[in-house]
């Protein structure tokens, strides 16, 4: 999963992935990351989170993250991806929350801190 880095909305959020994805999935943000993949336009680094599956595949948005998603251990959140392959209101819908979530990051930090704290991811 490829991430903005200098979001803090965005490391937030990854670090609640991590704790729920372990080590299935690998996270980097894109400041680091995208030069590895030169045919992938910056710009599509920087408008959304990108998921590289095993194949090498490239998935952008929503899809990224319900792909990093289904790769937890268990079968708790397969569910939104195969809503999101299967239902395609759902896809519609889940991308336009992503790019609206997207557009108001700065706000939704603030608001994410103050619900959360400091801190997203379960005391161990």
């Amino acid at each position: 999963m490829i991430y903005d880095g200098d979001c803090p909305f965005c490391r937030f959020w990854v670090e609640r992935l991590k704790n729920r994805i372990g080590t299935a999935v690998s996270f980097a943000p894109y400041q680091e990351a995208a030069r590895q993949f030169p045919e992938i336009p910056l710009e599509r680094f920087q408008a959304a989170a990108q998921f590289r599956d095993a194949d090498g595949h490239f998935y952008s948005g929503a899809e990224a993250v319900f792909r990093a998603l289904a790769c937890a251990p268990g079968a708790s959140r397969r569910w939104l991806l195969w809503t999101y392959t299967h239902v395609p209101p759902y896809a519609v819908v889940s991308e336009a929350i992503y790019r609206w979530i997207a557009r108001h990051r700065v706000g939704l930090y603030r608001l994410t801190r103050w619900v959360w704290g400091e801190r997203l991811a379960p005391p161990r």
